[in-house]
């Protein structure tokens, strides 16, 4: 799939917009040096097909487990069914490479069809052509292959001998946290800690990159902690004992044991779970709250993928790498009733998170959560009406074992209505006039959601639609805090530590989160410009006015890649804007939107730090391309920096961040004039069951 040109956003400082053009690798699950996956995911967990029978391992509790043996795909860009998948299975084990021996299998994706001829496709036509796109790893070697499955043959088939590896499998990462075990250093560490071997979990997180002598290897670090007596044994960190291991020996490659004197933290409140909580709870209670819909819900999921909702549709779809993927967005026009594109594609792309310690048991601790665990593939079922609320419909994912055989990831993403209260627009007017007006809109959204357990952390990721155009795009961030152990009750210089303690023998290392989104943008069609709106302060002339300054915002259309690069400063204002140059409104303002950034951060390191290397996307990391009237990407870097608190501990409140994708002339007025109040008459009347 080739794109004439891409738009990369980055964010530095507060943060950094920058600009990319060119080819778009087509796989949004290529891989990373050292690729591994941290959490180990369970066959037991998810439903599973063979090529023979499908069985339903699991029963969800949201809604009813759809068989999708049968199902077919409807669109273009709907993900590889059961069948298909079980199809490519069939054909690499009869490729003549693979004849002897089938692959590890990291990935089988829909290699998604040309974006043009995505774009002239309409409902009813014959579906393009069906490929697949395939990762595998055999005898230490990287194997992209794409599969014809309407031809049953292999059409392309590249191997890379050294780096940029796939996410471990789950046979690697189930041998890797068994090789402690087997290891006389380690055991003898264990005793003389007066660890049972029965209550640890040892893990297999990134080993980094730190440095051409690595490439070639897939190496990862195994960490250990203590079980006993908790389920949150990210709490139990056995500080300072590290085994770097070879994946394709099973070999120690070195063995790091620097923590004897640190203990355990103690199990002692590390319990989240809400039957483990004894003590009283020091607030009023909440009385249970939930939207009732009496009609139902608003929106409607046609074929599996397409959502239809208001003003909006868009194509919707779980994926291995990027987990939830908004494709084909568009807006109903509020004057004629016509659809238009919005969107072509947007998901999260990646998410770095670099971890601030230099000890030998921390210094490699600079995860890549989306390409080396895919948060598609740690993303666990939903949790109705906790994670996602009553009404909600709920979408399942479907992957690939490392065998090559069909598995599903149960209601992995939620679609609901929200309503929390807050008003979509209003004015009331009477104090001056003989005018008594109280017009009030409440503001109804849709929203996608989906949650990523990457290990110890929980990534939310909300997709927000709203029916005046504007699209909110939110991150939030929960789970545990990666720990430290310490020798410390009481810090005695906390200046001196690489984070605050949050809890006794525990720092709460300080660390960033950045995750970088791929938009591709299609305002009124695909050839947009990025256009920096700047607000400059202007100093009137002498007798002018009895001011002596005024805000005026200037418009530059960026020409190249470097154009666009972008720091905001607080004194330094911008506004941010792809227009369509060739669509223009009544008034003659080019139709478009313009990204709103939330709070956000930027990355600190140094340029040449391995990390920093490593995730350069966060950085102006681009060529300078010509990206005036093209089809271009959008790339927009959120981050977080983390200082850890005691509130933290033991499972952290959730921390949300975002952007806006909001509409600028690209509708000829308000488009939710029209929208109706709501009425007491529409509603169900609830009362409390004591009430008479």
């Amino acid at each position: 799939m080739e794109k004439s040109s891409c738009i990369h956003f980055c964010f530095i400082s507060c943060l950094v917009l920058f600009i990319v053009v060119g080819s778009w690798y087509r796989s949004t699950n290529s891989s990373l040096p050292n690729s591994t996956l941290q959490t180990p995911w369970s066959t037991s967990k998810n439903r599973i097909f063979s090529n023979s029978k499908a069985s339903s391992v699991l029963e969800t509790q949201a809604q009813t487990s759809i068989d999708h043996s049968a199902e077919a795909p409807h669109h273009p860009l709907d993900p590889l069914t059961v069948q298909e998948i079980n199809k490519v299975r069939t054909i690499l084990s009869s490729y003549e490479p693979f004849s002897f021996t089938l692959p590890t299998i990291h990935t089988v994706l829909l290699d998604e069809p040309d974006k043009v001829q995505v774009l002239k496709w309409s409902k009813g036509d014959a579906l393009l052509p069906r490929k697949a796109q395939v990762l595998a790893l055999l005898n230490g070697q990287s194997h992209v292959l794409t599969v014809d499955l309407d031809s049953s043959s292999i059409t392309s088939h590249a191997i890379n001998s050294s780096s940029g590896y796939p996410m471990l499998s789950v046979d690697d990462i189930l041998a890797a946290s068994k090789v402690p075990f087997s290891n006389a250093e380690f055991n003898k560490s264990i005793a003389a800690r007066g660890v049972s071997s029965s209550d640890l979990i040892c893990l297999p997180p990134s080993a980094g990159w730190f440095g051409p002598n690595e490439e070639g290897k897939r190496v990862v670090k195994v960490l250990c902690y203590s079980k006993e007596s908790t389920p949150n044994f990210y709490m139990r960190p056995i500080e300072g004992l590290v085994m770097t291991v070879d994946l394709d020996t099973l070999e120690v490659l070195k063995f790091s044991d620097t923590g004897r004197e640190i203990p355990i933290p103690k199990s002692t409140d590390t319990d989240y779970r809400y039957t483990a909580q004894t003590k009283e709870p020091q607030m009023e209670p909440l009385n249970p709250i939930s939207i009732e819909q009496p009609k139902g819900p608003s929106f409607r999921v046609e074929d599996g993928h397409i959502v239809k909702w208001a003003n909006w549709v868009f194509h919707l779809k779980a994926d291995h790498r990027a987990g939830l993927v908004i494709s084909r967005v568009m807006v109903r026009d509020s004057e004629n009733g016509e659809l238009r594109d919005v969107m072509y594609k947007g998901f999260a792309s990646e998410f770095f998170v670099p971890y601030m310690d230099l000890d030998e048991s921390w210094y490699f601790k600079s995860y890549m959560d989306a390409g080396e665990y895919g948060l598609g593939m740690s993303a666990l079922p939903l949790v109705p009406l906790n994670d996602c609320p009553r009404h909600s419909y709920y979408m399942d994912g479907i992957f690939a074992t490392p065998d090559g055989n069909p598995f599903v990831q149960p209601n992995m993403i939620c679609l609901f209505e929200r309503y929390a209260g807050d008003i979509s627009w209003r004015h009331s007017e009477g104090l001056l006039t003989d005018f008594q007006i109280r017009e009030a809109r409440p503001k109804v959204t849709l929203v996608a959601r989906m949650a990523a357990s990457v290990g110890n952390y929980d990534y939310i990721f909300d997709w927000e639609f709203q029916t005046d155009g504007l699209i909110n795009v939110k991150v939030g961030l929960s789970g545990m805090l990666m720990v430290k152990g310490s020798p410390y009750h009481q810090a005695p210089n906390q200046d001196a530590m690489s984070g605050p303690l949050i809890s006794e023998n525990l720092i709460g290392v300080v660390h960033d989160h950045f995750v970088t989104f791929h938009l591709d943008m299609d305002i009124d069609g695909a050839n947009n410009s990025f256009v920096n709106v700047n607000l400059v302060k202007e100093r009137s002339l002498p007798g002018e006015s009895p001011r002596k300054s005024y805000l005026k915002a200037k418009r530059k259309i960026a020409k190249t890649e470097k154009d666009a690069q972008i720091k905001l400063k607080l004194y330094d204002p911008s506004e941010f804007h792809m227009i369509n140059p060739s669509k223009r409104s009544r008034l003659g303002n080019p139709t478009g939107y313009k990204i709103v950034p939330g709070g956000t951060a930027a990355s600190l390191l140094d340029r040449d730090d391995p990390p920093q290397l490593r995730s350069a996307f966060t950085n102006n990391q681009n060529r300078d391309r010509s990206i005036e009237n093209k089809d271009i990407v959008l790339w927009y870097t959120l981050g977080f920096h983390h200082i850890p608190c005691q509130e933290d501990f033991p499972v952290m409140p959730t921390v949300t961040s975002g952007f806006e994708l909001k509409p600028v002339n690209f509708f000829e007025s308000n488009p939710i004039l029209q929208a109706a109040p709501a009425f007491e008459k529409d509603l169900p009347v609830c009362r409390p069951s004591a009430s008479p």
